[in-house]
């Protein structure tokens, strides 16, 4: 069945909080979705923000954001009152990330006092305690990281950054802060499983979004140090990232430690396979940013400021599909197949059958043959997504020339050349199609999600406005 589907990330919905959310325009926009014949809904990395706010550089990979939580869904479960309820920049169109963790916290650690007061939703927390076995890990890894001013683990108090490995140290006198981050947890996955089941029941599948590499400052490798390449103070020796490209004229550099490779191959990839089987239970499709790397993967020295010096390393991408087909042979993936790829790539990519993906605004050419992009099938056909220009954006970059030709070849004005575009789009023979929200809008690039290579501000802070979002419901 073809999936036709909009990439919004909960962050870019707007809501009274300042902050996308599990709350009522989530499910307004499920509504939306299936109202307007769409059967897919691609989100952002759930999981705890970390450098830059960006969600390619979590805290964990299994734990969420409880930035994502909705504090009219605490009322609802009886853990506020709707008097306890306290606007944030409602009408904003950008995230104030500060702010907002600010401004939430106080309704959380309410509707914990609530929680802990009561017997609502006690067996229900009590069973996502015992089935998900990271999350008290995780609850002491926060735990230690605001005790030691947030600074990242290597850096911790000696008793706190050995604890994973040589527990020596009682958590007794840390109880009820570990108490606390397990219940943010608790909330999280049962909000995030009730929107994702009405939309399911809806016809709407959700497609996740998982980065290939994690975060140095993350219980992933705090808890996995052997997995990584890390030297006797644990600090990276390598790192990930890119080379040049026409994203950026000295790579990108990313910070994040690169994988163990031999050491994974001796688990038979467990920490792979359990990763993967948590995003099994958070999404119907999971897209794995940075396929390439499971062929060859950019190994730059931690010591360079930037990804200009490395090299290209094989990874045992064979190995370790075989184990995951294995292991969870349910399992639907596509991959972020971009750039400029060595024939191995794709190679590996095919063997698997895994449905790689196009954009519109690379491959489109207005005075050449477009027929392998309209004819593609196993792949997902973007109009845009995270990581580039709006289609208006895109549209107005261009030399006057070039945008001429481009309305020529859809025979369009200005007014309606997006609106042609994304209809020409549909028509590709694409397993799936994914419009950027963004783009549905006609908005430019003061929407863009994301400048790769750039860190801080204005990268993830974009989200709809209020009006914005009157405007499609």
């Amino acid at each position: 069945m073809k999936r036709i589907g909009i990439l919004l990330g909960i962050a870019s919905l707007p809501s009274r909080f300042g902050i996308g959310d599990f709350g009522p325009n989530a499910y307004k926009f499920a509504n939306w979705l299936i109202k307007e014949k769409y059967n897919l809904w691609q989100v952002l990395p759930l999981n705890p923000l970390g450098f830059g706010n960006s969600p390619y550089q979590p805290y964990s990979s299994f734990a969420g954001d409880e930035l994502y939580i909705s504090p009219e869904q605490l009322v609802k479960d009886g853990l506020l009152a709707e008097s306890d309820l306290t606007d944030y920049q409602p009408y904003s169109s950008t995230i104030d990330y500060i702010g907002v963790r600010k401004h939430k916290a106080q309704f959380l650690a309410k509707a914990y006092a609530n929680f802990t007061a009561s017997a609502i939703l006690k067996a229900e927390y009590d069973k996502f305690i015992k089935t998900h076995n990271w999350a008290y890990n995780y609850a002491v890894f926060l735990t230690f990281k605001k005790l030691n001013d947030f600074k990242p683990w290597n850096l911790w108090q000696q008793e706190h950054k050995d604890w994973i490995k040589n527990p020596t140290i009682s958590l007794t006198q840390y109880q009820s802060e570990i108490d606390y981050e397990l219940f943010i947890q608790f909330i999280f996955y049962q909000q995030w499983q009730a929107l994702k089941a009405y939309a399911n029941s809806l016809g709407i599948e959700i497609m996740g979004d998982i980065p290939i590499y994690l975060g140095f400052d993350s219980l992933d490798v705090w808890q996995n140090q052997d997995l990584f390449l890390l030297d006797e103070n644990q600090n990276p020796t390598y790192i990930a990232g890119v080379p040049p490209d026409y994203f950026s004229k000295t790579g990108q550099r990313w910070g994040n430690p690169i994988y163990n490779w031999e050491k994974l191959e001796k688990t038979n990839f467990k920490f792979w396979i359990e990763r993967l089987q948590g995003n099994m239970q958070m999404f119907d499709i999971i897209r794995i940013d940075h396929f390439r790397a499971f062929d060859t993967y950019w190994k730059i020295p931690a010591s360079c400021p930037t990804a200009i010096e490395g090299e290209w390393v094989e990874a045992p991408g064979y190995a370790l599909f075989d184990t995951i087909y294995r292991e969870l042979p349910d399992i639907n993936i596509v991959v972020e197949d971009l750039g400029d790829l060595r024939p191995e790539v794709l190679e590996l990519r095919d063997h698997y059958k895994l449905p790689g993906m196009q954009v519109f605004q690379f491959v489109f050419n207005a005075l050449g043959d477009n027929s392998r992009f309209e004819t593609l099938q196993n792949c997902v056909v973007y109009s845009g997504t995270h990581d580039n220009s709006t289609l208006l954006g895109w549209y107005r970059s261009l030399k006057k020339w070039q945008r001429k030709q481009v309305k020529r070849y859809f025979r369009a004005n200005e007014k309606n050349l997006i609106r042609k575009i994304l209809a020409y789009i549909a028509k590709c023979q694409a397993k799936y199609i994914v419009f950027a929200m963004q783009d549905i809008l006609e908005l430019d690039d003061n929407a863009r999600i994301n400048y790769p290579g750039k860190i801080g501000s204005p990268n993830w802070e974009w989200k709809l406005s209020s009006s914005a979002f009157m405007s499609i419901k």
